[in-house]
């Protein structure tokens, strides 16, 4: 029996109204513009200091890091984590989040909530080799210290990613002037080698104060 003609024509339609409607689905999900109005708090709110400037960024598990200058008292910390950014979103606010900053050094942290939102270790890479780039045209003395997406319980169904996009910005840093790489990754597993929930909060995704206490004696050699 012959499908109708109106029949195929009505499917056609609605397969292209769903593409439509996942395009536009996937675009303000890609928006970066949605931190708009934290971002302009954060420079409103964080004046440029004078002297070396250490500057922490990225997503929440740094913007969650409320009392990082109590871990790193000897010199001019600054945090403008934000969100649960992404990678792509950094590079977005790189002007406003680091490179008005001048900063001596800063470590970003990203990758985490790219992972969780189905991007590739490659993809997150190549973001992160944009960003890289742009502040080493834009800040030539600055070095840059990325550190390593940390293992949770929430996530961690994709394990081998993160451990793929580390061994990625690990080679990434070991071959390019002025970038370093923070493992803090292994600090987070306990004696079965899985995320130890003694340093994470309810949601099994942020940390509590024993995680960041780790976090810092990763970072301290990196801080003068």
């Amino acid at each position: 029996m012959p499908i109708p003609s109106s029949f195929t024509r009505n499917t056609g339609l609605l397969l292209v109204l769903l593409q439509i409607a996942f395009i536009h689905a996937l675009s303000a999900q890609e928006n970066p513009e949605k931190f708009r109005k934290e971002v302009d708090q954060i420079v409103t709110n964080t004046p440029v200091p004078s002297g070396d400037v250490y500057l922490f960024t990225g997503s929440s598990s740094v913007r969650m890091w409320k009392d990082i200058d109590r871990y790193f008292p000897d010199v001019t910390v600054v945090n403008t984590g934000f969100g649960g950014s992404q990678t792509f979103e950094l590079l977005h606010y790189a002007e406003e989040l680091i490179i008005r900053y001048a900063p001596h050094k800063v470590f970003i942290y990203e990758g985490d909530n790219d992972l969780a939102s189905g991007k590739t270790p490659v993809t997150i890479l190549n973001t992160m080799q944009k960003l890289v780039s742009k502040l080493k045209s834009k800040l030539p003395e600055t070095e840059i210290v990325l550190i390593s997406p940390k293992p949770s319980p929430s996530r961690w169904q994709l394990k081998e990613d993160y451990e793929s996009l580390n061994r990625l910005l690990e080679v990434y840093a070991d071959k390019t002037i002025g970038v370093e790489f923070v493992n803090v990754w292994d600090i987070a597993l306990n004696e079965k080698g899985r995320p130890n929930p003694e340093i994470y909060l309810s949601d099994s995704l942020h940390m509590t104060e024993l995680g960041y206490d780790g976090w810092a004696e990763m970072l301290e050699p990196h801080i003068p």
